[in-house]
């Protein structure tokens, strides 16, 4: 197996020194090529040493890990990037996974064998997020499921149509009912069916039930 390169950059000197001592005095496939405590010195360094990872800390004095990772990804986009950082919150878990990097643990949470195994998986092409951000991230794809549904909304004309398929009327008995045309009960629903990507009644009426637009009587 090809040794691994790994960049550390993280102004942090004493847990740089502890990511060496894990890495290097334990796995023989790999080495740290070079270590950097800000942006700027990462990307000098990148002008003379190639690497396949770097190990990047969120908080750093001149620009942040997020710019970095960003900046990465269209300078460098070969090189993995696993963010080991104790920013953990929502929003930068949100745009570190946004941006597409390989990987991000915490801190905080994460062992040294938790370090090493996140390398690898990384470098043999997976991503790896502990479990904490796995979390974050769950949450976060969740609370957009949640808006994007909630924020769909209906005419009172289209509720009162969507109501009225529920109960079984046809088109002709809602337009009735509705004192419209049938063609405007038709142009409504197609409405409906455009706004939720469904094609037909059925569909229509099941997502209105699941989603409490309407309710079972």
């Amino acid at each position: 197996m090809d040794t691994i390169k790994i960049i550390i950059v993280d102004d942090h000197e004493l847990f740089c020194l502890g990511l060496r001592t894990v890495v290097e005095s334990r796995h023989s496939d790999m080495v740290i090529v070079g270590e950097a405590q800000s942006g700027a010195e990462f990307f000098d360094l990148l002008k003379t040493v190639t690497a396949d990872i770097v190990l990047l800390d969120i908080a750093l004095p001149d620009i942040s890990g997020i710019d970095i990772a960003r900046r990465l990804k269209q300078e460098v986009p070969d090189m993995k990037i696993l963010a080991v950082s104790a920013e953990n919150s929502s929003a930068v878990v949100e745009e570190m996974h946004n941006i597409g990097i390989e990987g991000f643990i915490s801190k905080l949470r994460s062992s040294a064998d938790t370090l090493v195994e996140a390398i690898r998986s990384v470098m043999q092409g997976f991503e790896y997020f502990g479990k904490d951000i796995a979390d974050i991230i769950h949450r976060i794809y969740v609370a957009k499921k949640e808006t994007t549904e909630v924020s769909i909304e209906f005419s009172e004309n289209e509720k009162r149509i969507i109501e009225l398929c529920h109960k079984g009327l046809s088109a002709k008995l809602i337009a009735e009912k509705l004192g419209i045309s049938y063609r405007t009960v038709d142009w409504h629903k197609s409405n409906i069916f455009n706004k939720l990507g469904l094609k037909n009644s059925f569909e229509m009426v099941r997502y209105a039930v699941k989603n409490g637009i309407i309710r079972m009587e």
